[in-house]
């Protein structure tokens, strides 16, 4: 006999949730999966883009520090629909495309949003070559436990 999950969805209300077909976080029995974040505003514009050289890749790695930060903010708004919050989380994984600048940043920032010297997180750091937008330099995962 087959059962059918149980499962509660949350939206930022973004093109490309539609435009791609997919939920921002998913809630089924006590996890929430929360998909790839990146640091867009509410009418889904890049918050701190990178600067692009002529062929079209980033020039510079100066603004990991705020996209970093503004991610986790969406990823604050996504917990916060299923009555969670940074606390609940228990896995993350950092998809960079540079990993030394990410590694610059990514203690500071974890620390301060977490708020604590050592969240109790499974962080994952990845380089990658490529992410969705030109001008974007990190997208978030996110396991949480309600």
């Amino acid at each position: 006999m087959m059962t059918t999950l149980d499962k509660k969805t949350a939206n930022l209300g973004v093109a490309w949730e539609g435009i791609y077909g997919y939920s921002q976080a998913v809630k089924v029995k006590d996890t929430i999966y929360i998909s790839g974040q990146l640091s867009h505003d509410g009418e889904g514009r890049l918050v701190a883009p990178a600067p692009l050289d002529a062929s079209g890749k980033p020039a510079s790695f100066d603004t990991m520090a705020d996209q970093m930060r503004h991610t986790y903010q969406n990823a604050i708004t996504l917990l916060a629909e299923f009555g969670a919050t940074l606390d609940n989380v228990v896995e993350e994984t950092l998809f960079v495309l540079d990993v030394d600048a990410a590694f610059k940043v990514a203690g500071d920032v974890r620390k301060e949003l977490y708020g604590s010297a050592q969240p109790a997180v499974a962080s994952n750091l990845i380089g990658v070559s490529r992410l969705a937008f030109p001008e974007q330099l990190i997208e978030i995962t996110f396991r949480a436990i309600v």
